[in-house]
């Protein structure tokens, strides 16, 4: 149910008192990738990735270097994004189906504020056709069935203009480590035809009403497939091995042929299969990249590039063999960090000139209180989202001191867990086992030494641990008793928080 305020008989959208006095409102873009980790970005430091577009978004905005996703995986990591919630609050602890309603959801409020929204590329919803709010969604997912008769906008498309052929030929799976180029006319893949839709939508948008156009890549998430000549641009690039610790050097190594599982979550492949995939996987963002370039030519050839708030970003990053994991669900950087820009309209008055680095612990559930500030509307007092304009607008901006982040168990037993960061230092809580580790991120940015065992960092992990009891109290002697830390037997998918149908 829409929030209503009522005004002389009237019945009106939370937004709409805030709209009567708002100068104009600007169109929000909003760019999502899926599985592109933090540190796959030039603007992070990466000196071997190609994004020149993208880095130019950052030059004209805002790049936060401490981005995470908080539960880092698909689908409760779009609740977070679409609710504005903490996994406990929204109610998805790992992966899970995303409710078909809940009592704040983005598209709706920013429609109440008045504008029309669109979603394109990949929602990960169920049912898949959901809307939550938008007025329409395009849909691009991957090949994935679970509705009744659905199929894809994307895979509807491709039958109209390849008739006979497979969106598949390349050959691999979508959670598969291996990679491949793209086997089709690349104007085929689906990387460009979410872009062409972004496009056109932009081109012909003629409404009175302001836009917001979500923008949802399915890469680079597995089949890792660019087309070759985006590869071939890294030819002369030498990738980075994986990362190797001693904390991980049993993890994986019953598995060391590729072949022998291709979706494996664990394994201790060879570097240079390792290194053959982050190619393939950089190169599928560079592809990303070129579209990106043609979206904010799009938005500069209709006049709208000024006035609009342009963010790009990820659910969740990829392990990318890194300490013997692949994937995602973890808690390490590879996993729970990802890439986050915001690019202001010019007329938002900052203190921060733009092309600063924001290291302020940020996180997915924010941008919902940015666009519902910037739409005009009140952003409600439950929402555990804070509003990015605080960073960049107040020389003292009160902000969160930790991001708390947790998944639900997947992929093993063991991995389980609770954590807190502040993109400095880490805790993570192994609630299946009760084993904590603790990284220095700034002395050790890649978590090869965990130091939770080290007398120098006594202080520091009794302190986080302190704060996951205090983080982790409101969910009762289930997991804190008696000021400590309970190990759970049983892993809980989703909390009380989740909406019942």
């Amino acid at each position: 149910m829409k929030n209503i305020y009522w005004v002389s008989g009237l019945v009106l959208p939370f937004c709409s008192l805030q709209i009567l006095k708002a100068e104009k409102q600007s169109n929000i873009i909003f760019i999502i990738t899926d599985q592109q980790r933090g540190d796959a970005l030039g603007c992070s430091g990466n000196e071997r990735i190609i994004t020149p577009n993208i880095d130019a978004l950052a030059h004209d905005g805002y790049y936060f270097s401490n981005a995470y996703s908080a539960t880092p995986s698909s689908t409760p990591a779009r609740a977070g994004l679409l609710t504005g919630m903490t996994p406990w609050h929204h109610g998805m602890l790992g992966y899970g189906n995303v409710a078909e309603h809940y009592r704040y959801e983005l598209p709706q409020m920013l429609s109440d504020c008045g504008y029309l929204t669109l979603g394109i590329g990949k929602m990960h919803w169920k049912p898949q056709n959901a809307l939550h709010g938008f007025d329409a969604t395009i849909l691009d997912e991957s090949g994935r069935v679970e509705s009744p008769y659905f199929m894809s906008d994307y895979r509807k498309w491709f039958q109209t203009v390849a008739l006979g052929k497979d969106p598949d030929e390349t050959g691999i799976g979508w959670n598969d480590h291996a990679a491949a180029t793209y086997k089709l006319n690349e104007n085929l893949h689906p990387t460009v035809w979410t872009a062409d839709v972004a496009v056109r939508t932009i081109e012909h948008y003629e409404g009175e009403k302001p836009l917001f156009l979500k923008i949802s890549f399915a890469r680079p998430h597995s089949p890792y497939d660019p087309p070759k000549r985006l590869l071939d641009k890294y030819q002369d690039i030498e990738m980075e091995a994986p990362i190797h610790s001693d904390w991980s050097k049993d993890i994986g190594a019953d598995l060391t042929d590729p072949k022998a599982d291709p979706t494996a979550a664990f394994a201790q492949f060879d570097d240079e299969y390792v290194k053959n995939s982050k190619k393939h996987y950089y190169a599928a963002i560079t592809f990303i990249d070129e579209q990106v370039g043609r979206i904010v030519k799009a938005l500069k050839d209709k006049g709208l590039y000024d006035n609009s708030i342009i963010c790009f970003t990820s659910d969740h990053g990829d392990m990318m063999g890194d300490h013997h994991h692949w994937r995602k669900t973890y808690a390490y950087e590879g996993s729970s960090a990802i890439p986050y820009i915001v690019k202001f309209p010019k007329t938002l008055k900052t203190v921060k000139p733009v092309g600063t680095v924001v290291e302020n612990p940020v996180e997915l559930r924010d941008f919902l209180p940015t666009f519902v500030e910037l739409a005009g509307g009140n952003v409600p007092a439950d929402i555990d989202g804070k509003s990015l304009v605080t960073l960049v607008r107040d020389s003292l901006p009160q902000w969160r001191k930790w991001i708390d982040m947790e998944h639900a168990t997947c992929y093993s037993e063991d991995n389980y867990w609770c954590a807190l960061t502040d993109g400095k230092i880490k805790y993570i809580w192994f609630v299946h086992t009760g084993e904590e580790q603790l990284f220095d991120l700034v002395n050790d940015p890649k978590e090869m030494k965990d130091v939770s065992k080290e007398r120098k960092y006594k202080k520091q992990i009794k302190d986080l641990r302190a704060a996951m009891v205090q983080h982790l109290s409101e969910r009762g002697d289930g997991w804190v008793k008696d000021g400590k830390l309970v190990v759970r037997k049983k892993s809980m998918l989703y909390s009380p928080n989740y909406p019942q149908k």
